[in-house]
């Protein structure tokens, strides 16, 4: 467990982190949290390329764990819009990270005796999908009522109808953020290949 520490203290920054940074935009299409959640990938498949698809698994469970932890101390720190992490947002997180993130180690594990990026590129560009529409529906959709009327005025934002991408037909403007969130997803995971190859090279005691 000892050597799983810093993959799960990276894993419950990257979830926390991401937790609220969603919440503020980055342009007219991305969140800052766009930035930070893929990386959440990438120690998932660390994790499994150094010290197996077993170890890749306890990351991921005790990091939604510490994850889970987090966001509900945040949920109770008040600031000028209301809570630093809404429920809702804590929920969709939640959800969408741990079915993503299996779904990650697993299609890793399948993968992993070819070549090296196949792994962590498939792995990573399904999960990505999974957890693109997970969290952006459950965290945004004006569909999903179980959180309440008081809930939704947190996010009612993200409702506004606008132009898909500033082009495309008019729908509500989460859509376009999770479009462009997933896309931000894509690019993280081809640059992550470089620290990743690097990383498995220096940590691991078998080729990467």
């Amino acid at each position: 467990m000892k050597n799983l520490l810093p993959g799960i203290l990276a894993m419950a920054a990257v979830v926390v982190a991401s937790n609220i940074l969603v919440q503020f935009l980055f342009g007219n299409w991305l969140t800052w949290g766009a930035f930070t959640y893929p990386i959440a990938f990438l120690i998932t498949d660390l994790m499994n390329r150094i010290y197996g698809v077993a170890a890749a698994r306890r990351v991921v469970f005790v990091g939604f764990l510490v994850g889970i932890a987090c966001s509900l101390i945040g949920s109770q720190i008040m600031l000028e819009f209301g809570p630093a992490v809404p429920l809702r947002i804590a929920v969709a997180s939640a959800i969408a990270f741990l079915t993503a993130q299996l779904l990650d180690v697993s299609i890793f594990d399948r993968l992993r005796a070819g070549v090296w990026w196949k792994a962590p590129l498939v792995s990573t560009f399904l999960g990505s999908i999974v957890d693109t529409a997970l969290f952006f529906t459950i965290a945004f959709s004006a569909s999903v009522t179980l959180f309440g009327a008081g809930a939704d005025a947190a996010i009612n934002w993200s409702w506004e109808a606008v132009p898909l991408l500033g082009q495309g037909p008019v729908l509500p403007l989460w859509v376009s953020l999770a479009i462009a969130d997933w896309g931000v997803k894509l690019g993280v995971a081809l640059v992550a290949l470089v620290p990743f190859r690097l990383l498995v090279a220096k940590y691991s005691r078998v080729p990467g």
